[in-house]
């Protein structure tokens, strides 16, 4: 009976922990009040001092939140809000003495450089997103998800997710991105060619599960749109620019 009990409560400390790490619900107002379809008013946000002390604290929250290894719809939910928060937190920061394309602005993006912090454990960009989001949660739409503040990104969704309606936000997020055309997927006139993101080159192995980036992308397209079998697949260059609406 006691180790029936001793059980219980731990897996009920489990997932209390699990449910308990949310992301700050002002960070929702931030969102919808600065993010917009052509990116990030880093401008205005950073002209109103009473918003970066509120995204301040946002980040310290997710830094505080409690840890747990679960791989939960609300954990997931929390980690991708956790990335976008600390991006946006170091871009307005910075704005507008720094306007270098993203990755060349942060040091250590692509390395193990600590320079973040989430439940209680400090790591890197690269780190969160290579060393916990993809192999925890499996699933590929998270690359629509977050944003790195560059152009060539996935549009940043002007919402927090939230993990009783994430299926739904990711799934809005990949059919909006495979239909666009400049950093999307541009199918060509004649459906011979298909231009496609290079995340779909630099994350294949996300992607090969679904049957390799085609059959992913062709997933999400509107029905009857698909790209081609025989189409010849190319890249689009990548855009660094900062995200800055206008």
């Amino acid at each position: 009976m006691k180790r029936l009990l001793s059980t219980f409560l731990l897996a009920a400390t489990c997932f209390a922990s699990a449910a308990s790490a949310q992301i700050d619900p002002a960070y929702n107002g931030l969102l919808k009040k600065y993010v917009n379809a052509s990116g990030v008013n880093y401008a205005a946000w950073k002209a109103n001092a009473a918003d970066v002390a509120t995204l301040e604290r946002v980040v310290d929250s997710v830094a505080k939140a409690p840890a747990s290894s679960a791989a939960s719809q609300d954990q997931l939910a929390f980690h991708l809000n956790a990335y976008n928060a600390w991006i946006l937190r170091e871009k307005v920061r910075e704005y507008p003495t720094n306007k270098k394309p993203f990755i060349l602005s942060i040091p250590g993006y692509f390395d193990k450089k600590e320079r973040i912090t989430v439940a209680g454990k400090k790591m890197s960009f690269n780190e969160l997103e290579s060393g916990l989001i993809r192999p925890r949660f499996k699933d590929a739409r998270i690359h629509f998800a977050i944003n790195c503040a560059s152009v060539s990104c996935p549009p940043l969704f002007n919402e927090a997710f939230d993990g009783k309606r994430l299926g739904g936000q990711l799934d809005d997020l990949a059919k909006k991105f495979v239909v666009k055309d400049v950093g999307g997927v541009k199918l060509s006139a004649d459906k011979k060619t298909v231009a496609i993101s290079n995340i779909f080159k630099w994350y294949a192995d996300d992607f090969a599960p679904a049957g390799g980036a085609i059959a992913f992308i062709n997933k999400y397209r509107p029905a009857g749109q698909p790209i081609p079998a025989g189409a010849k697949v190319e890249y689009q260059s990548y855009l660094w620019n900062l995200n800055e609406s206008k």
